[in-house]
Order: C-alpha cells, then structure tokens, then sequence
C-alpha cells in the first residue's frame, strides 16, 4: 500500500476543536468535524486493512481537499495499481468522477461515490471511518454526527498511474489516499505488489 501525500493540495479546514469552533469551514455554514473525535495528525490509521495518514486535523491549517479540478501526481513515480482508497467525506451525497491518467498518456475515468457528512448512512455500501461531533462556528451540537468515510476507486486498466484528475466538484472533501498495487495470483496464492 502506497499512502500518496495531499499536502500540496489541501485547501480547506474540515475540522476544528472544542476551544475554537470557528476555525473550521467544511461548508458554507461553517460545520466542521470534531478534532478530538479524530486520530492524531500524521497518525497511521487502518480502515478495512487499508492504511491512511491523518491529515493536519485540529490545528486550524488546511485538512482536505475540496475537490476542484486539481491534478494529483503521484509523489513516488508511475506505479500499477487496483484500487484507489480514499478517506473522504460529501457536504452531500456526491457521485463523480476520479481521472485515472496512465503512463501511456491514457486517462480512464472511474466512479467516485461517496455519503453525505451529515448524520447519514452510508448511501454507497462504503465504510464509516470515524465519526465525530458537530461543529458549528459558536457551538458544538450534540446528537448529530459527522461522517468520513471509507471509500474506493477501482484502477480497471493494468498500466501504470501516474496521477489522478480530481473532480470539479466542490461537496467531495478528500482526506487522505491511498494506493494499493496490483494483486498477482501465483500457484493459487495472491500477493500484492510489496510481496514480488
């Protein structure tokens, strides 16, 4: 698993702490998710045996990326993949898409699904990674949860990737990605790209 890092493209704050609730914008209205709710920033969490790192969440600097259009190039080079996993959360039910370009100079483009954010279940069969409490800019409201989550992106063709096109779609907020290389079958057993 190759954890890709998001730290060019962060560009907003999802997230803020019981001391200063304002600090956080996930949406126009100001809502944000609940720090002290969340891991640590830089942690390494798992979330259906697939590893993410922990954006800088609770400390008032960008924590996601609201998705724009922006191009993610692959920080380690071109690398062949089966799935794209991402931590990601909707300021509403989104559906989209995620382009895949290729080192070929091909670009497939594959279904991105993700749940609403707020105190929903999950709409697309993904994962909650974590739930939290709800910010609003002078309070914190109890009872009403705040959903990231788990969520994967299928790499249909077998040639290198070498970055991603996110969406023009500003109510998909992206976390944290990661990407999981391909699985070669060998005399019946399956081993992943860090086992050959």
């Amino acid at each position: 698993m190759q954890n890709i890092d998001l730290s060019p493209l962060l560009d907003n704050v999802g997230t803020s702490t019981t001391a200063d609730t304002s600090a956080g914008r996930f949406n126009v209205w100001g809502n944000s998710f609940a720090a002290e709710d969340l891991p640590a920033p830089g942690s390494v969490v798992m979330v259906d045996a697939v590893p993410f790192t922990i954006p800088p969440v609770g400390t008032g600097a960008p924590d996601n990326v609201r998705c724009a259009g922006q191009y993610l190039a692959l920080p380690g080079g071109p690398a062949t993949a089966d799935w794209i996993h991402v931590l990601a959360a909707g300021e509403r039910r989104v559906e989209d898409e995620i382009a895949l370009h290729f080192a070929d100079g091909s670009v497939d483009f594959e279904p991105v699904r993700v749940s609403d954010f707020w105190a929903a279940p999950p709409a697309f069969g993904e994962t909650r990674a974590f739930a939290t409490l709800m910010n609003y800019p002078i309070h914190t409201q109890f009872g009403v949860p705040a959903s990231v989550w788990s969520q994967r992106v299928p790499v249909t063709r077998r040639a290198p990737v070498v970055g991603l096109g996110l969406p023009r779609n500003l109510a998909l907020h992206i976390f944290a990605v990661t990407l999981q290389p391909v699985a070669v079958l060998t005399g019946g057993a399956v081993l992943t790209g860090g086992e050959r």
